[in-house]
C-alpha cells in the first residue's frame, strides 16, 4: 500500500511561523509534524510516500529527503503555486498512487491513532477515520451509523480526522459533481466527492476516540508541543 501525505497548503492562519516553513514541517515534540506521519507509515509497512506541496515546495526535500532514513521512498507532486485543494491534490498525485486503495493524511494533524486500524482494503470507496467534534469545529461533518458506514448528514455528527484510506474509484466522473470549471490542473475539494459516495453507501469509517489535534493555529501548535514534550507521550 502507498500513501498520500496532503502538504500543500499556505498555512495562512499560521503566520509569521509559515512565512519560511511550511506548515507540515513545523516541529511538534522535537519533530516536524509530517515526520510523525513518516514514522507511522514505515512502520505499517509503506514504502511508497506521495507528499503533495505548493507553498514553499523546495523546503520539503530539504528536510525531509528522498525518505531513507525512514526507509521510505519519497515522491513530491508539485501542484504549482496556487495548492489544488485536498480533490485537485489527490488527482494530480493519482499516477504516482497507483490502482489500489491508499492512505491519506493531512500533514497539519497529529493523532495518537494507530494506522495499522486502517483497512487495506475499505468495503468501498473510502474508510474514514473520525473524531470528537474540537471546540472550533463543534458542528460536526459526517454521522457515523452503527453499522459503521458514514453519512453526510443525520445526528450526533463528528469531525473527519484527516486520515483515511481510498479507492482511486472515488475520483471517476469528478467533473460531474465538481461545480464551475475547475481549471488545469484541476482544482476542487474532495468532501463533494465523498459525500456523494455515502449517498451511494460506499463510505465507511470508525471513531477514534484518542488524542487528535489539527494543527491550525500557533496556540494549537505550542499546545501540543507542549503535550508531546510531557511524560508518556
Amino acid at each position: 500500500m502507498k500513501a498520500l501525505v496532503f502538504a500543500a497548503g499556505l498555512g495562512e492562519r499560521m503566520r509569521p511561523l509559515t512565512l519560511h516553513t511550511p506548515k507540515p514541517l513545523l516541529v511538534a515534540g522535537g519533530k516536524p509534524l509530517l515526520a510523525w506521519h513518516l514514522e507511522k507509515l514505515a512502520t505499517l509497512g509503506v514504502r511508497e510516500v506521495v507528499v503533495n506541496t505548493s507553498w514553499l515546495a523546495n523546503r520539503f526535500p530539504e528536510v525531509l529527503g528522498d525518505g531513507s532514513r525512514w526507509g521510505l521512498r519519497l515522491h513530491y507532486s508539485y501542484e504549482g503555486a496556487e495548492p489544488l485543494e485536498t480533490g485537485g491534490g489527490m488527482l494530480h498525485a493519482l499516477p504516482l498512487l497507483g490502482d489500489g486503495p491508499f492512505i491519506a493524511v493531512n500533514g497539519d494533524i497529529w493523532a495518537d491513532y494507530d494506522f495499522a486500524r486502517l483497512p487495506s482494503e475499505p468495503r468501498g470507496d473510502a474508510h474514514l477515520v473520525l473524531v470528537d467534534n474540537p471546540a472550533h469545529n463543534p458542528g460536526g461533518d459526517f454521522m457515523l451509523a452503527d453499522d459503521g458506514s458514514v453519512h453526510g448528514e443525520g445526528p450526533a455528527k463528528l469531525t473527519f480526522s484527516g486520515l483515511g484510506v481510498y479507492r482511486p474509484t472515488l475520483l471517476e466522473d469528478w467533473r460531474a459533481t465538481v461545480d464551475g470549471d475547475p481549471g488545469t490542473p484541476a482544482r476542487f475539494r474532495l468532501a463533494p466527492l465523498l459525500r456523494r459516495a455515502m449517498a451511494a453507501g460506499r463510505i465507511t469509517g470508525e471513531h477514534h476516540r484518542g488524542r487528535w489535534t489539527d494543527v491550525g493555529t500557533p496556540q494549537r501548535l505550542a499546545e501540543l508541543d507542549a503535550q508531546l514534550a510531557g511524560p508518556g507521550t
